[in-house]
């Protein structure tokens, strides 16, 4: 198959075109070198330098067979200030991506979403039954009590696998996009009679991770500390639960999508791609940190009243679906990433 990949230069999207072109796949990269991603002057060789919100894509989409979407701004959004520009890269670009693949009769897309758009996942109360939750209180977090409340009794609630039903809840700039985001795969869907798989990542981690950008993720950061002879500061108490996948499954994922999403029904049919198996923060650190022989991860906290505390798929649909299970269990991954390379622009 002849792929569009856009982000192709990015963390996921290095590691998806590589196994594409491993199974036999053509591969057309696409990346517009955004420079918080990438540093200034970054341009290698073999990519097209686009930007999906303002450069003519019919060209480029000439001769494609499905495009696999990767291409977004990262990170949470601190704030209200950040909201125009998570809707500019990654809203109006997929916008502009999907308008473009509709005039070049371009009907199959694998887009990357993300499990931020569930929000704080899924809880149960003893008293109300299933509950979003309420969000959480500055005098709660102030006196250690970091999970959420139910929002109808205000008592204790506990959390539960998600699947792919969840409705979303998003609580940052970057959520909102990407709940976005699928809305607007599912119009074109709809408008156009084509199809869309969106596979909504957990927490990514591997080699080739971002080290100090502000697309960085939690575990970068504890790497990054770890190198420096410093221990990892792990925010609340180390009990936020998490799935944590490796590079290597979702870039196979994202495969198994491409090669299948021809055979999927008209419309947009999205999949958890996650290990299936809890960690939490702190086992987190703890492993990275004893795979390097660091220090032992300090508890900090420290709190962001935004964080989303837990959130655990069921991978049961991407299995069914897909035929895609991880292979690299958290303890194996997390422990080789204490050596793993990273990118530093």
């Amino acid at each position: 198959m002849r792929i569009l990949l856009t982000g192709a230069a990015g963390f996921i999207g290095t590691h998806i075109g590589e196994v594409a072109r491993e199974r036999g796949h053509e591969v057309v990269p696409l990346d517009m070198f955004l420079e918080k991603a990438h540093g200034p002057g970054a341009r290698p060789d073999g990519y097209a330098q686009l930007d999906l919100r303002s450069d003519v894509l019919d060209e480029v989409l000439d001769g494609i067979d499905v495009v696999c979407h990767q291409a977004a701004m990262v990170g949470n959004g601190v704030d209200a200030q950040d909201l125009p520009d998570y809707a500019e890269h990654n809203d109006a670009g997929t916008a502009r991506l999907l308008a473009a693949m509709a005039r070049a009769g371009v009907g199959d897309l694998v887009l990357a979403s993300s499990m931020v758009v569930y929000g704080d996942g899924r809880y149960t109360c003893p008293v109300d039954g299933d509950v979003p939750p309420a969000v959480r209180q500055d005098d709660d977090l102030a006196a250690g009590r970091y999970d959420p409340r139910c929002p109808v009794c205000g008592g204790e609630i506990a959390w539960s696998q998600i699947d792919e039903d969840t409705p979303f809840l998003p609580r940052t700039s970057y959520a909102a996009s990407k709940v976005a985001q699928e809305h607007y795969a599912s119009a074109w869907c709809t408008l156009e009679g084509t199809r869309a798989i969106a596979l909504r990542y957990h927490n990514v981690y591997g080699p080739g991770m971002p080290a100090d950008t502000p697309y960085a993720g939690v575990a970068a950061i504890f790497r990054s500390a770890i190198a420096r002879g410093e221990a990892p500061r792990v925010f609340e108490d180390g009990q936020q639960v998490r799935d944590f996948v490796h590079v290597r499954d979702v870039a196979r994922a994202n495969v198994l999508a491409i090669e299948q999403v021809a055979g999927h029904p008209v419309g947009l049919t999205p999949y958890n791609v996650a290990s299936g198996r809890t960690f939490t923060i702190g086992q987190m650190a703890e492993t990275l940190s004893a795979a390097a022989g660091g220090a032992p991860p300090v508890l900090t906290g420290d709190y962001r009243r935004f964080d989303v505390r837990h959130v655990v798929a069921s991978p049961d649909a991407a299995r069914r679906g897909l035929g895609f299970e991880a292979a690299i269990v958290p303890q194996d991954g997390l422990a080789a990433l204490a050596t793993d390379p990273l990118r530093t622009r």
